[in-house]
């Protein structure tokens, strides 16, 4: 059975402090809530530890933004999968475009990632979209699934079922140009051919109060990755939405 899930990418916002006041927020927002309604958040990490404080007891899970492949080594500026677990973490982005496009992540780095995540009781929350070239040029289902299938092909079609996809054309990331609810979708429904049946697919990219709904209202969209939303104006602005209304998420 596929399960709903809302995650918030906290990028590189929020001092320590200014990320406890946000996570305290969402906690408070969250408490009137449905129960089935997953929900993680992201925050930098520097505020991992802290954040994870104040969400401990409450069904609000803690996530990293990346991470190595190795248990330990000698690399310079990165973290790994036992120093997330250490903190608290249950997931782990993977595969961000920003990552992809600023940092030289690829697929092969992401597929080594995910089986690492796994192999140490870490979520891999798998990101991909397309670029604005690509999708003009028809290639969008070719992309992603290429993507997805690279990136997830070390694990087990239990494992599968137990990842989260995540699509963010790269068009969309803090653009305010978000897909429609059709495109999304399109490839939703046609990512739901190439994965787990399990395997929650949440859409990702420039996702507001205004089109929240409508996205997820999609047969084939099993949630949301927010970011703008959380820090429109640079203030904070969660309002405990989206909630689920008839087996579907609305907000």
């Amino acid at each position: 059975m596929r399960r709903y899930l809302m995650a918030g990418n906290w990028k590189m916002y929020k001092t320590v402090p200014e990320a406890v006041a946000l996570a305290t927020a969402v906690r408070a927002g969250l408490e009137a809530q449905p129960a089935d309604l997953d929900v993680v958040v992201c925050p930098p990490f520097t505020a991992l530890h802290a954040v994870g404080q104040v969400l401990k007891g409450s069904r609000i899970a803690l996530g990293a933004q990346n991470m190595h492949w190795e248990r330990e080594g000698a690399f310079t500026g990165e973290i790994s999968p036992v120093m997330l677990k250490d903190v608290g973490c249950q997931y782990v982005i993977l595969a961000h475009s920003e990552r992809r496009q600023m940092f030289g992540a690829t697929d092969e780095g992401a597929s080594r990632k995910a089986r690492a995540a796994m192999d140490h009781g870490l979520t891999p929350l798998l990101c991909v979209g397309e670029t604005l070239a690509e999708r003009e040029a028809s290639r969008t289902l070719e992309i992603v699934v290429q993507q997805v299938e690279k990136v997830l092909r070390q694990l087990t079609p239990d494992e599968v079922a137990r990842s989260v996809v995540s699509y963010e054309p790269v068009w969309a990331i803090g653009t305010g140009r978000a897909a429609t609810p059709q495109q999304a979708q399109e490839v939703h429904a046609f990512l739901r051919t190439r994965v787990s049946p399990g395997t929650a697919i949440i859409y990702g990219g420039s996702v507001k109060p205004q089109n929240a709904a409508a996205i997820f209202a999609m047969p084939d969209v099993d949630g949301g990755d927010i970011s703008s939303a959380l820090f429109a104006d640079d203030e904070l602005r969660w309002r405990g939405e989206p909630a689920r209304s008839g087996g579907r998420i609305t907000a």
